[in-house]
């Protein structure tokens, strides 16, 4: 069975609720590595998810990085 893709957001979330639960409480050593693990892990997707939305930006406009002007 696939597995559900999350959206950044939910991403973000995740990752804010396991910085929270870090910070706020005291845990054990194992429990603080599988947070870490974990926050890493959605850390390198987040990033992943970002240089993607980057790179469709550049493909969609002709001259890739252009500055957005108005014009009159």
């Amino acid at each position: 069975m696939p597995k559900k893709v999350e959206s950044y957001e939910e991403m973000m979330k995740r990752l804010e609720s396991i910085v929270n639960k870090m910070d706020g409480s005291e845990l054990s050593l194992s429990e603080a590595m599988k947070n870490y693990e974990e926050g890493i892990k959605l850390c390198n997707l987040l990033y992943k998810t970002l240089n993607e939305a980057e790179e469709k930006i550049k493909i969609l406009t002709d001259q890739g990085e252009q500055n957005f002007t108005s014009e009159k």
